[in-house]
């Protein structure tokens, strides 16, 4: 769920008392931090044709902390690329190339890693409906408490929210500058994407998650991590040494510099050792979502172009996801784990296909039994209630009763990512709602995000 929190500047004094070793040196935590700049400032600009300077003060600056005068970044919209420096010691280039979204392109070679040509900024939208105003007072005064802020605590950035019942709309609210058809970063809720285009492989016919997974470089089956399965790395209990992506993540987490520094991600992935036997031990951790974006390309073609073919017809035009864009790696391969742009609706959109159990416009696009499969919670991760790609309510532990005791029903489950990121799917209640916005509160905004389910839960509720 939570992404890389990149405190890299906040590290690099530290750093510089460390090993010189490949993952602890202070070269390495500016790489990272340069990285995470550069692409994810690319990425609000040209993806999500967001205000730069806004988007760098919401969503990028607080990781940075009090180091952040060190950060350098520019912006060249005429060749669709930001650049980052820190300090002298780092810089990093990222590249906007639709319909790939934004690449990391530092040290590249040539100007397109995906051989795509310079990109442009956002394409002009407006074929969605007008904003779905709250009819019941109660509604729009728990929509209107989801924005609010503290005078003086973390700001929690509310930029949308949408409530869907049913397969309709029932209120929605915004941000300024932020509207029905903006793309709003998922981080881990992408996660939950990723778990969709697995569903429609198995459905098809064309992969079993439970057998070992495709991973060209464990074919070898005196190689311990053969054993390793699809399910096991959705589950995040693959048992690799693959870092983790869960508490405040530091710039010299392999998992950070996968995402923000290696070209190819999932041959990173592929390449870290097991720490224990697969299937026994619970680490959330991006690389194991990197590997099975992989098997999607793989299976879908192998190329960038089949990939995206694959994903936009077999799940975004089905569900109606009109404004969204899956980033890929210099690779060419999906970055499943976090990099989903998606405007609030399509979120929903996607909320509703794990609503309806897998079907959408009348056609089943995930296997009988893969909702339920998802979102059953995965054993040793009772803690924190997850499943296979969702959070989850249906189980014991800790996270389940604190969610449920804040007003989230026991059937609820969630795509869930960093800094407050949420597609809360209620079957007993047939509600979506969705709340996207890069918040620095506790918990990314859980207890807001509960409390908001709460009460659209009672506005919604017929009169006794």
């Amino acid at each position: 769920m939570t992404h890389p929190a990149l405190h890299a500047t906040v590290l690099l004094g530290l750093a510089t008392q460390l090993s010189a070793c490949a993952d602890l040196s202070p070269s390495r935590a500016a790489h990272v931090a340069t990285g995470y700049v550069s692409h994810q400032l690319c990425s609000a600009v040209f993806v999500g044709g967001q205000d730069p300077e806004r988007a760098y003060r919401e969503a990028i600056e607080p990781l940075a902390g009090p180091m952040a005068f060190l950060v350098e970044r520019r912006i060249d919209r005429e060749q669709a690329e930001v650049r980052a420096t820190i300090a002298g010691l780092a810089e990093s280039r990222a590249v906007h190339r639709p319909p790939y979204g934004c690449v990391n392109a530092t040290g590249q070679s040539t100007a397109d890693p995906l051989g795509q040509g310079a990109g442009k900024t956002l394409a002009t939208f407006g074929s969605e409906s007008p904003v779905v105003e709250p009819a019941d007072p109660r509604l729009r005064a728990a929509l209107a408490r989801a924005f609010e802020e503290s005078s003086s605590g973390p700001r929690r950035h509310t930029h949308a929210v949408v409530v869907m019942q049913r397969e309709r709309i029932v209120a929605e609210r915004y941000a300024d500058g932020i509207g029905v058809d903006t793309p709003l970063a998922g981080w881990s809720a992408t996660k939950s994407a990723t778990n969709a285009l697995l569903g429609v492989l198995v459905r098809q016919g064309r992969l079993d998650m439970n057998a070992p997974a495709p991973i060209a470089e464990w074919a070898d089956p005196s190689d311990p991590r053969h054993a390793i399965t699809p399910d096991q790395l959705l589950r995040m209990t693959s048992g690799l040494d693959a870092g983790q992506t869960l508490h405040d993540v530091s710039a010299f987490d392999p998992a950070a510099r996968m995402l923000f520094v290696e070209s190819d991600m999932a041959a990173f992935a592929a390449s870290r050792p097991l720490a224990h036997a697969p299937g026994t031990h619970w680490n959330y951790a991006d690389p194991n979502t990197l590997l099975l974006s992989r098997i999607v390309r793989d299976l879908a073609g192998g190329s960038p172009a089949s990939t995206r073919a694959f994903i936009q017809r077999e799940l975004f035009d089905k569900l109606g996801m009109q404004h969204a864009t899956l980033e890929f790696d210099a690779a060419g391969t999906p970055i499943g784990s976090s990099h989903l742009w998606a405007s609030a609706r399509d979120w929903a959109r996607l909320g509703l296909l794990y609503l309806n159990d897998g079907v959408a416009g009348g056609e089943r696009l995930l296997p009988e039994g893969w909702v339920a499969y998802s979102a059953a919670q995965t054993p040793g991760a009772e803690y924190i209630g997850y499943g296979a790609g969702f959070w989850t309510n249906r189980g014991s532990g800790y996270g389940a009763a604190y969610r449920t005791a804040a007003g989230m029903p026991a059937d609820a489950f969630m795509a869930r990512g960093s800094y407050g990121q949420y597609v809360v799917i209620v079957p007993s209640r047939q509600l979506v709602i969705v709340r996207l916005g890069p918040a620095w509160t506790t918990r990314d905004d859980m207890d807001v995000v509960a409390q908001l389910t709460r009460e659209v839960i009672e506005a919604l509720q017929p009169p006794v």
